[in-house]
């Protein structure tokens, strides 16, 4: 297995700025089609790919999953966003497209920063 090549820190950013900029929102073209939080991102590494051409764990996403939930067919849709729990899949399940934004942009917000100070700790201890 080879993993995604791109860096975790960029592929969040990346996820982050398209959430900012409009996201999820239904496509004019496919308007009966509801958008799915991360595999309707550019930062997906299937994105364009309708049948999935990489498997989910080449992404650096699964890193991110609890193990009992690597073997779903979306796996970063169960990333525990929260405190509550919550994840992707039971946000997009209730439907509350808003929620399931702000608890995303959050949860992306705290993953960035907690990236960008380990990150920060390496640079000063002479770590590449």
């Amino acid at each position: 297995m080879v993993k995604d090549d791109r860096d975790i820190l960029e592929i969040l950013k990346g996820e982050l700025d398209f959430l900012e900029k409009g996201g999820y929102r239904r496509s004019v073209h496919l308007p009966w089609q509801r958008a799915s939080a991360f595999l309707d991102s550019p930062t997906c590494i299937n994105y364009g790919y309708p049948y999935r051409a990489h498997p989910c764990n080449e992404c650096y996403l699964p890193d991110f999953v609890n193990p009992e939930n690597l073997s779903q067919s979306v796996p970063c849709h169960f990333i525990v966003l929260n405190e509550s729990g919550e994840t992707i899949d039971s946000l997009e399940l209730n439907g509350d497209e808003e929620k399931l934004e702000q608890t995303l942009k959050t949860w992306l917000l705290a993953r960035i920063d907690g990236l960008e100070e380990e990150r920060s700790q390496l640079a000063m201890a002479g770590c590449p």
